[in-house]
């Protein structure tokens, strides 16, 4: 019998809001071990072991198969799976959490307002110094997938380590990609974000893993927590049945 696995955020604003919307679904998440152990159980869902980690690591634990399901953000997600639809599902969107991850540029720069124009100043910057356009961020991955699709070509990616809206006013990168919740942060460090520069709009997932060791067992426990949140969301969908769909074809 394999159980299920479930790995929510360990800590946070995004802990609390994992926990409320279970709640609100009647699976009340009850921490073991103290406020800072690393499980948890649900009393209404025998057969879930619950884990409590960082976001970061549920996205790569779900993934990696390590996790049946997990609570994460789809950007996080989307950054660290080359192809996401080919390892997880997304089962439900949970509305909250979330955050757009955008490219921004100088607020200066008065003739760049769109992705087009970015190729156009990278290439005559490459023709006229040698030097490729930076752009600096820590979604290495997602921004390279959306600079392709863009067509932007000319430039190469600046891994940022800190606080990636300060780049371009330390010298370091002329563009940036990153996550923003209101803007706020990026305006205060005189960038816009360029008029087709949204990358994602992401949000909290509950995701599930097309990798792991699926059970009778762990099928039938995320029937009933699918269905206990769409009863709570007043909703019904096939979302269940796509994903035990997706989990016939991943074991063919």
């Amino acid at each position: 019998m394999t159980t299920l696995k479930l790995a929510i955020p360990s800590k946070g604003r995004l802990k609390e809001q994992t926990e409320a919307f279970f709640a609100a679904a009647g699976f009340r998440i009850e921490p073991l071990g103290g406020a800072r152990g690393y499980f948890a159980r649900i009393a209404t869902l025998p057969d879930v072991e619950v884990r409590l980690l960082s976001a970061g690591e549920i996205a790569s634990g779900v993934i990696a198969g390590d996790f049946h399901v997990g609570v994460s953000g789809e950007d996080l997600l989307r950054e660290q799976a080359g192809d996401l639809d080919r390892v997880a599902y997304l089962l439900v969107p949970l509305g909250f959490g979330r955050a757009d991850l955008v490219v921004a540029a100088p607020k200066s720069w008065l003739d760049v307002e769109t992705m087009a124009d970015v190729d156009d100043v990278a290439a005559r910057m490459e023709a006229s110094t040698g030097r490729k356009l930076r752009v600096a961020t820590k979604y290495v991955r997602s921004t390279r997938r959306f600079f392709t699709d863009e067509g932007v070509g000319h430039y190469r990616i600046v891994e940022s380590a800190g606080a990636t809206e300060g780049a371009p006013a330390a010298g370091v990168a002329e563009l940036v990609v990153d996550i923003t919740t209101t803007g706020a942060t990026l305006e205060s460090n005189g960038l816009k974000v360029l008029r087709d520069g949204v990358i994602l709009r992401s949000q909290a997932q509950l995701v599930a893993s097309l990798g792991a060791e699926w059970s009778p067992t762990s099928v039938s426990a995320i029937g009933e927590m699918v269905r206990g949140i769409e009863a709570a969301a007043g909703v019904s969908s096939d979302r269940l049945q796509r994903l035990v769909s997706a989990l016939v074809v991943t074991a063919a």
